[in-house]
C-alpha cells in the first residue's frame, strides 16, 4: 500500500499538537522590526494556532 507524501512546504510552516491542534507561526516578524512597536513585537512572541476553518486543508497537507 503507498504512503501518502506530506507537503513539505506545510511540514515546515506547520506542526500538529497532542490535542491534533495545529500550531504556526505568526506573520510580520521577520524584518523591518524597527519601526514596530514593542508592543506588537511581544505579542508576536506569543503561541499561535490555526483558525478552525483553516486546519482541515492543512491537516490535508500533514498526514502524519
Amino acid at each position: 500500500m503507498p504512503k501518502i507524501k506530506t507537503n513539505r512546504a506545510a511540514a515546515k510552516r506547520f506542526r500538529k499538537t497532542a490535542s491534533g491542534k495545529i500550531k504556526c507561526g505568526h506573520a510580520y516578524r521577520s524584518h523591518i522590526l524597527t519601526k514596530k512597536s514593542t508592543k506588537l513585537k511581544r505579542g508576536l512572541r506569543a503561541k499561535n494556532h490555526l483558525k478552525a476553518c483553516d486546519a482541515p486543508g492543512v491537516a490535508r497537507m500533514l498526514p502524519y
